[in-house]
């Protein structure tokens, strides 16, 4: 078996291509407009030119399932850009690749956040990846999906925004509950274009209900997602106002909301790797 590329190779577009088809009905007009052709461009220039870009699989997470899956968006800027760690999933590395910075804060949140449930905080996580949440429904998103290596938000700007503001909107658009996490100024500018998809939902929703639609299926509709922000969790910005990261309690907000809302909770503590 040939070992997994360390970079992002030449033909990004086929990486949209195994987008499974709900995504790539939901995503038409970005996905054939002119800001992903130009960011295709861009990125080939740039592998061209001899760059390193991470990771080598950049839509992965959307690749897993499409939006009718997801319980928990989390939100962040954009990959980690030293060599090994990004592997298309926000703030998780493969498991062996020595745990970031950020994740740490991250598992920090997580023991404080069982600390004050009452609940033993487990053993240190026995890795950095976060594929356990995934397959719970937790899409691991950025709102740039690509970097280059040792020059973080390198291809901010480039073309990605349009993309993954699209992504956001499709999800906060879907009916059921769902949880937002927004962790970094770029993911909290998001908030914004989630209320603005909500309203049009609920206006639809209004409209339908005049019409004489279900009032189950209006009141589906109508259900309003859960929209949590704090900080990165960055040593830089983890315990700064406005909005630490460290006692944001969202891992437990988050639950509690899927709870009232029917769902299964998230288990966030680490589980060994199958």
């Amino acid at each position: 078996m040939n070992a997994a590329p360390e970079t992002l190779r030449p033909g990004l577009r086929a990486h949209f291509d195994r987008l499974p088809a709900e995504w790539r009905t939901l995503l038409a007009a970005p996905l054939a407009g002119a800001a992903l052709a130009r960011l295709c461009e861009f990125l080939e220039a740039r592998l061209a030119a001899g760059a390193r870009i991470f990771p080598p699989q950049p839509l992965v997470a959307l690749q897993a399932g499409g939006p009718a899956t997801v319980r928990v968006v989390i939100l962040g800027q954009d990959p980690y850009h030293g060599a090994g760690q990004a592997h298309g999933y926000a703030f998780s590395v493969p498991a062996g690749v020595r745990i970031p910075p950020s994740l740490r804060n991250i598992h920090q949140e997580l023991a404080r956040a069982a600390a004050v449930e009452g609940r033993p905080a487990g053993v240190p996580p026995p890795s950095g990846s976060l594929l356990h949440w995934v397959r719970q429904g937790v899409l691991l998103l950025n709102t740039v999906l690509t970097v280059e290596e040792g020059a973080p938000a390198s291809h901010a700007g480039r073309g990605w925004e349009d993309f993954t503001d699209a992504v956001i909107e499709v999800l906060a658009r879907a009916p059921g509950p769902r949880v937002f996490l927004l962790w970094g100024a770029q993911a909290q500018a998001k908030a914004a274009r989630i209320a603005a998809a909500r309203a049009t939902v609920v206006e639809a929703a209004a409209d339908a209900a005049v019409d004489g639609a279900p009032l189950d299926a209006v009141a589906a509709a109508c259900v309003a997602p859960l929209v949590l922000l704090a900080n990165h969790p960055s040593p830089l910005s983890a315990r700064r106002p406005p909005r630490p990261f460290i006692g944001c309690g969202h891992f437990t907000q988050a639950n509690d909301y899927l709870r009232t809302h029917g769902l299964a909770p998230i288990a966030w503590e680490a589980q060994p790797a199958p």
